[in-house]
């Protein structure tokens, strides 16, 4: 196994929106016989251990039926998409995978056929991946994805344009990822949104493949659970705030066409639409994570400063 570790700042020339020099270091794992990957695994992570997740990927990895490869673990960088697009600078790869430090994959050809299918279309840019409710997950964590919108998305049966391709697993040749300026480093959430649409304006499609899914999961704890979309409400009034122009509209279903972005009148209506509507459907989890969003939101939005984040 050739592994190195890269310190000090990383040039980033292609970065459309960056933001400051890396807070964190790059390890680089290869096989000794992988002169040059054929793909570059990008893992952000902040501690290198993600309560044991990262080292699970890494072994789950391993028994992969695809291994050529190299993992980019970006480890202590307090912005991902900054981590990213660091860890897409000294990728050698033709294309690369990203993966959250908590990914679990479905299964070992996963790899095997993300890269054979999106070989054979070159006008896909970005290629997601189903993400599953795991048979063993808790009673917890199988309420919050079946309740929570985009926690899950279903398998398809061939390639679809959606706007459900993730972070969490996705492939992208490295050429694209160039050519559209990387991740936007600037905003601290909606980097996945943004990404998408950079990628559909430079006219390349945006997909889920069929045969393939991980398990990305939410909280395990309700502690975490309040943390998080607590948390998630904050930087999105961030963003909202001092970004506006990042902020870009989600769909909830494969195939939907993402839509223009509404007005803030027209946004604060719809998520008390929202509220009644969950709480008269009884999807608790899901009211509680809306209450929890808003919350942040507006505290957010009252005291954050711009060099808060």
């Amino acid at each position: 196994m050739i592994y190195k570790t890269l310190t000090g700042s990383i040039d980033r020339p292609f970065v459309k929106y960056p933001n400051g020099e890396s807070t964190g270091r790059i390890e680089i794992h290869r096989e000794d016989h992988i002169l040059k990957p054929f793909v570059s695994i990008i893992i952000p992570t902040a501690d290198a251990t993600r309560d044991g997740l990262l080292p699970s990927l890494f072994e789950q990895l391993k028994q992969q039926t695809f291994q050529d490869f190299e993992i980019i673990v970006i480890i202590g960088d307090t912005r991902q998409g900054r981590a990213i697009n660091c860890g897409a600078q000294v990728a050698e790869g033709k294309y690369i995978v990203t993966f959250d430090d908590d990914t679990k994959l479905g299964h070992a050809d996963l790899l095997e056929i993300m890269v054979n299918q999106i070989e054979q279309h070159s006008d896909i840019g970005m290629a997601g991946v189903a993400n599953l409710v795991p048979e063993n997950a808790s009673f917890f964590v199988k309420r919050v994805m079946k309740e929570l919108p985009r926690r899950t998305s279903p398998m398809v049966d061939k390639i679809i344009d959606s706007d459900m391709a993730e972070h969490p697993c996705c492939i992208i040749p490295r050429k694209i990822f160039l050519e559209v300026g990387g991740e936007n480093e600037i905003i601290p959430r909606g980097l996945d949104p943004y990404l998408r649409q950079e990628i559909r304006n430079t006219g390349y499609r945006v997909v889920v493949l069929p045969n393939v899914y991980i398990h990305h999961l939410p909280p395990k704890t309700f502690r975490k659970f309040v943390k998080q979309f607590y948390r998630n409400g904050k930087m999105a009034a961030y963003v909202n705030k001092f970004y506006p122009e990042f902020v870009i509209e989600l769909t909830t279903q494969h195939g939907d066409e993402v839509s223009e972005k509404r007005s803030l009148i027209t946004r604060i209506f719809s998520y008390i639409g929202r509220l009644l509507k969950t709480f008269l459907t009884l999807r608790l989890f899901y009211l509680l994570s809306l209450v929890l969003y808003l919350t942040g939101y507006v505290i957010g939005y009252i005291t954050l400063k711009e060099s808060d984040v």
